[in-house]
């Protein structure tokens, strides 16, 4: 099998006022082994949130109790939940051609890439910036991870592995950052 090479948009070093925020949980690690069970996004528009985005994802093969442990998605829950081709194409255009936003993103993107590839035959190449990276540069944290950056900056965490709930952590994060950002170049 050769490694296919993704046509993804670029990390970029500005901080926009509006954007998608994203999120997804699913089954495993591996884009192509695994599959997305939740897909949630956020508009926003100068700095506010204007729309949100949050749906299940029905999966061919059965989440394990460590994944429904994780994230509280049971198969009882996504047993009446469209399948990934009857819902990404509504999340794509959802996200429209914002910079999406996200906590280590890249695993986002590329569980979104590659299915968008598979489905659709299409490439989902929107520019991003990546608050994980970003947190790494100003939280003095030993680790970076969603729920750790959240309480760095007092941001209520509850509700973690969720996607809707990462995204609204992750804007608050962002928000946070880039007012912190902001004040220190003012």
């Amino acid at each position: 099998m050769t490694t296919q090479i993704r046509k993804k948009g670029n990390n970029i070093n500005t901080l926009p006022d509006d954007y998608t925020v994203i999120d997804i949980e699913t089954t495993g690690l591996s884009s192509l082994r695994n599959e997305i069970i939740e897909l949630s996004a956020i508009k926003i528009r100068q700095n506010k949130i204007s729309e949100k985005f949050t749906t299940l994802v029905k999966p061919k093969s059965k989440i394990n109790y460590f994944i429904s442990n994780l994230t509280g998605i049971t198969n009882k829950m996504v047993e009446t939940a469209q399948p990934i081709d009857n819902v990404l194409d509504k999340y794509i255009e959802f996200i429209g051609q914002d910079v999406v936003i996200g906590h280590n993103v890249n695993f986002d993107i590329n569980f979104i890439y590659d299915n968008y590839q598979k489905y659709f035959n299409k490439e989902f190449s929107n520019d991003y910036i990546d608050t994980c990276a970003m947190s790494r540069k100003i939280c003095d944290l030993k680790h970076h991870k969603l729920n750790l950056v959240a309480d760095y900056y007092k941001i209520d965490s509850s509700g973690h592995h969720r996607a809707e709930q990462d995204c609204y952590m992750t804007y608050k994060i962002y928000d946070a950052m880039k007012n912190e950002v902001s004040s220190k170049i003012s």
